[in-house]
């Protein structure tokens, strides 16, 4: 899975904005905090959750199941606006 490429990011101070740019169904902005930015930020490029989980466990000191939620919240809110592609 991945960004979808008209979905662009901005970084902003400590937070992350993203838009959609040409047709989508998403006509707003999100703002992510680090750690949801961090994970679009990995998905720029073909990944898959478990790949993700294991970037965030190098970075964060936070246990596999706490990091897995975070991923899979992130992951479903994105897949709900139509960011990524499958």
């Amino acid at each position: 899975m991945k960004l979808k490429r008209n979905y662009i990011t901005q970084d902003v101070g400590d937070s992350q904005i993203m838009v959609a740019t040409g047709e989508t169904n998403f006509n707003g902005m999100v703002k992510s905090n680090k750690t949801a930015a961090f994970i679009i930020d990995c998905l720029r490029t073909e990944t898959t959750r478990e790949e993700i989980v294991e970037k965030m466990l190098e970075k964060y000191d936070a246990t596999a199941d706490v990091i897995g939620s975070d991923v899979d919240k992130v992951i479903s809110e994105l897949r709900k606006i139509g960011a990524i592609e499958e």
